[in-house]
């Protein structure tokens, strides 16, 4: 299982908005292959802050798969105007958990 990290930026007075592009772009992500669940939460310090979490079954179902599929031009012409600047995103195997 592998674990996608990014932290969004998302420009000042947009909030709203992205948070509604989200949930129109959730189904392009969550029907991929090797998606197993995410998370989205907004920070409490830095409200224009997000923290996407996003559950695969390999790296290359996300970079691979996911990246090179029609959905994610969708997702991305959703999503992508919104972050300034734009995320970093990584990936984490677990090391220790229940």
């Amino acid at each position: 299982m592998i674990t996608e990290h990014a932290l969004l930026p998302v420009r000042p007075g947009r909030e709203a908005e992205f948070e509604a592009a989200f949930a129109r772009a959730r189904p392009l992500i969550a029907g991929s292959p090797g998606f197993r669940g995410l998370t989205l939460s907004r920070s409490a310090e830095t409200p224009t802050t997000y923290l996407l979490l996003v559950l695969w079954d390999s790296i290359e179902q996300h970079t691979v798969g996911f990246r090179g599929s029609p959905e994610y031009a969708e997702w991305k012409a959703l999503l992508h105007h919104f972050y300034d600047p734009f995320p970093v995103v990584e990936h984490f195997r677990p090391v220790i958990g229940d």
